[in-house]
């Protein structure tokens, strides 16, 4: 089609991520990945042109700020349009919060052909590096950033119902358990929750998780652990135990302030995946802390002995 390697490995790209297997071969492709973006970067840095860069220093500057911030207010106010609830619109926004390393190698296209010159790709490098290494920061220090900004961003929410409410199911008359996570650990969780005759609410913030649990007849919500908003809407009063099976330490350790930030009363179990989280979690205040994979290698060998001394 006469189209160059660039445009073809972006549409070959665009082609495979709307495949089953995307998943997989993304997961397959990591580390080659990682490593060839290595030499990108090198190279960029390599044939940087350090004069053309300094004379464009605060045009730089300016269309950075631009990035920075007007890309997320761009995005927060289509969310808010949309109906979201400002936090969504707000992590969406981060997340577009850089011109990416893909604007780089348009431009260096684009001076290939001589389309444009070195200034404006000395320009869009600059521009470049600097969006792409403070959003970074943005979206690490997301969850500070927005607790800080909350109140101004009241602007961007509609007062109808939000979005995310559609996700939502019949929930349980004052669950007695309510389980954040439903991947493979939490779901089972709540499957057994739910065998024993337990009333039990599932929170996730995977909207196909929650549909696949909706379709078992499971009764779960769309949910944040990480919204100070949501967690102050659960229904808390009669509920005995809030377990998160994330595997994020960070979301367990949220969760758990939100909730005695809302005065919750029952118990509060987090799940950690790494022996070095658990004090930190008990340190934090978790009433208990689930270690699965111990647990479940301890639960293997006492079957393996069992097994071997019936034998």
């Amino acid at each position: 089609m006469g189209l160059s390697k660039e445009v073809g490995a972006f549409l070959a790209g665009v082609s495979l991520a709307s495949t089953p297997v995307r998943d997989s071969i993304g997961g397959r492709l990591t580390s080659v990945r990682d490593f060839l973006l290595l030499f990108f970067f090198i190279n960029l840095g390599a044939g940087l042109n350090l004069h053309a860069i300094s004379g464009n220093a605060w045009i730089a500057i300016a269309l950075s700020l631009f990035v920075l911030i007007g890309n997320p207010l761009i995005v927060m106010a289509i969310m808010g349009y949309m109906g979201y609830r400002r936090r969504t619109g707000f992590l969406a926004g981060l997340a577009v919060a850089q011109i990416s390393e893909f604007s780089l190698i348009l431009g260096a296209l684009g001076v290939s052909l001589g389309h444009i010159g070195d200034d404006a790709m000395g320009l869009i490098t600059l521009v470049g590096l600097i969006t792409i290494g403070l959003s970074t920061y943005l979206i690490l220090y997301s969850s500070p950033l927005y607790d800080r900004l909350a109140p101004w961003l009241k602007i961007f929410e509609r007062g109808t119902a939000p979005r995310e409410a559609q996700h939502d199911s019949e929930t349980v008359p004052q669950p007695e358990c309510i389980v954040f996570g439903l991947g493979r650990y939490g779901f089972q969780i709540l499957h057994y929750l739910r065998q024993a005759e337990v009333r039990a609410l599932g929170v996730d913030f995977d909207p196909r998780a929650v549909a696949k649990a909706k379709k078992m007849e499971y009764c779960v919500q769309y949910g944040d652990a990480e919204d100070p908003e949501y967690a102050a809407q659960l229904p808390l009063q009669a509920a005995k135990w809030v377990v998160c099976t994330s595997p994020n330490p960070q979301t367990n350790v949220i969760l758990l302030r939100l909730l005695r930030a809302a005065n919750f009363t029952g118990k509060i179990v987090l799940t950690a995946h790494h022996a070095d989280e658990a004090p930190q979690f008990r340190r934090a205040g978790a009433d208990w802390v689930l270690t699965p994979f111990v647990d479940a290698a301890k639960e293997a060998v006492e079957r393996l002995l069992e097994k071997t001394s019936t034998d």
